[in-house]
């Protein structure tokens, strides 16, 4: 399983020192300035105050959105650091409805599940094309299914999906099997519950769109995976897509 490569613009600008980045959060800090949480290839995700940039008092402030490709400037040594300078690199990925709430869990997995300052230039790269997957997509969770396991498996968390876990035989499409945590699949007897098809695990594999059926049993071994590496605490991005969508 190979995730793509980044196909966008990854490399600094050593011209005017500007970073490519996105934004994964922000909200309000002081009276006009915003805290906001950057992520770039090179440094991965950290905070950072754009001081300024509420009630109209920086020019180019409405840049400062999610799913805006920016290049920037920082300073400071410490923990959080000030944005010197914005600009937009491309036009906004423009994501509307159900879209939206999938890019808002984009970000939250990132957020949740890496550490601050530790790069994945290859994450970068996904989280990018998968957004503009996101926009153009009639069918969004087959998207979302192939960014959950690329990205794990970029994070070191890769899932086995092409043989058994015990035996290294590989897995049949028409048998079932059970997903063991941080091992991979075993075989299932028939009728047991809580067994998936060796077809949806292969497709995850191979990164092939899964049917209806297959979308399901997808969704529920994802999720019960990435619980596993969360912890408790819910998601925000799942509880909105929740309320607004009920």
């Amino acid at each position: 399983m190979n995730p793509p490569s980044p196909d966008w613009a990854t490399v600094i600008d050593t011209a005017q020192h500007l970073s490519p980045a996105f934004l994964l959060h922000r909200r309000p800090y002081s009276n006009h300035a915003l805290l906001v949480e950057c992520y770039t290839p090179g440094e991965g995700r950290f905070p950072a105050i754009a001081r300024g940039a509420r009630g109209g008092k920086r020019e180019g402030a409405a840049l400062l959105q999610p799913f805006v490709p920016l290049l920037i400037r920082c300073s400071g040594r410490g923990e959080v650091r000030n944005i010197n300078r914005y600009e937009a690199a491309s036009a906004p990925v423009e994501l509307r409805g159900r879209a939206l709430y999938c890019g808002f869990y984009l970000n939250e997995l990132i957020m949740r599940l890496t550490q601050r300052r530790d790069p994945h230039e290859q994450l970068f790269g996904v989280y990018v094309d998968t957004l503009k997957r996101l926009a153009g997509a009639a069918l969004l969770e087959p998207v979302l299914r192939r960014f959950e396991v690329n990205m794990l498996d970029i994070l070191g968390y890769g899932l086995l999906l092409d043989r058994e876990a015990d035996t290294d035989v590989p897995l049949e499409p028409d048998r079932r099997y059970h997903y063991l945590l941080e091992q991979g699949p075993v075989p299932a007897r028939e009728g047991e519950p809580g067994a998936i098809r060796g077809a949806t695990l292969l497709a995850l594999h191979h990164q092939i769109d899964p049917d209806v059926e297959q979308l399901h049993e997808a969704r529920w071994l994802l999720r019960h995976v990435l619980s596993h590496y969360l912890g408790s605490k819910p998601l925000k991005s799942r509880e909105l897509f929740r309320s607004r969508t009920a």
